[in-house]
């Protein structure tokens, strides 16, 4: 990532130097999870949807410890996957919105919550800007070579009331305080960046 880009890293720092953690990073652009993998302070295994498991690229991502998700049903191998993770002091990225998007949390799925009541991980939010202000000269696809990406890391926070409870309604009411953190990350970091 530092080779074709120049990412700017803020708050690593603020990211668990140890135990589970779930980053919850907006998602604009299909560069936004390879660069967080590449500047995150820790090794993290993301939830990566199945289509992209394909010849060499899915033997790649399997072989660096991504996990294949099939987004249309509720998969269970993944479920025990990601929460395997997370029992093993390792994290867990998650895009919230479950595909790309504008990348504001402005609509999240209930798996993130589900993962952080269900483990008691921290949640770390993640913002990605500059992926996709404009597309590069060569590869349109891509960001412009050596352009500059932002990633920045908020304050860890728990996405459980403290009860332990694991109900439908539980959910909803983590996914709320989720989404509201979330976003009130996003506007932190689009205001610390200038973007």
């Amino acid at each position: 990532m530092f080779g074709l880009w120049k990412p700017r890293v803020l708050g690593a720092w603020r990211m668990p130097a140890t135990g589970p953690a779930i980053l919850a990073v907006n998602h604009s652009h299909n560069i936004d999870g390879p660069m967080v993998m590449g500047v995150a302070p820790r090794p993290t295994h993301f939830l990566i949807k199945k289509e992209a498991f394909v010849g060499p690229l899915g033997a790649f991502l399997s072989g660096i410890g991504q996990l294949k998700v099939d987004r249309a049903s509720a998969d269970r191998a993944a479920i025990g996957q990601a929460l395997g993770v997370l029992e093993n002091g390792g994290v867990l990225g998650i895009f919230p919105e479950g595909t790309r998007g504008e990348g504001d949390f402005a609509s999240l799925r209930a798996g993130l919550a589900y993962f952080a009541v269900r483990s008691g991980a921290p949640i770390v939010p993640v913002a990605v800007l500059g992926s996709s202000d404009r597309p590069g000269r060569l590869v349109k696809g891509l960001p412009p070579l050596r352009s500059r990406v932002d990633v920045v890391f908020g304050d860890p926070f728990e996405a459980g009331d403290g009860s332990g409870r694991r109900t439908r309604r539980a959910l909803d009411e983590a996914t709320e305080r989720i989404q509201k953190q979330l976003t009130s990350h996003l506007e932190n970091a689009r205001r610390l960046t200038g973007r």
